[in-house]
């Protein structure tokens, strides 16, 4: 199997979100122990959620790296997902362009490996829809 770089690169990138959403998920338990939440019960459940949402994230840029389609399909959901927490970040009264910009980037790139890598895998397989 020949090595398909924009999957390589794709799946480098995803992997430090999923890291990234690891360290967000130690940042929410260190409030939770410390005691600098409103409610222990929904910092928990929200401390839960982050590390699935992590464990997906990982298990995505596995896949990408696998060349497997449904990373790739997973992955771009992804990045659509966060690039809709860039625009909420970016706009409404406590807005902060920065923060928007740092997560709009890497989510801009890795969609377009993303998509780079899916039509190198459909060329590879012969299908017509790759031109």
């Amino acid at each position: 199997m020949r090595t398909n770089a924009p999957s390589v690169v794709a799946a480098i990138i995803i992997a430090l979100e999923g890291l990234g959403l690891l360290a967000l998920a130690g940042w929410q338990l260190v409030a939770l122990v410390s005691g600098d939440v409103d409610s222990a019960p929904s910092a928990l459940a929200l401390l839960v959620l982050t590390l699935v949402g992590a464990a997906a994230v990982v298990a995505f840029a596995i896949a990408v790296a696998r060349r497997r389609s449904w990373g790739r399909s997973g992955a771009i959901v992804t990045q659509v997902l966060i690039l809709a927490v860039a625009l909420g970040a970016v706009t409404g009264a406590y807005a902060h362009p920065l923060l928007a910009a740092a997560l709009a980037a890497p989510a801009v790139a890795a969609l377009a490996f993303l998509i780079a890598a899916a039509r190198r895998a459909a060329a590879e397989e012969g299908r017509p829809d790759a031109s």
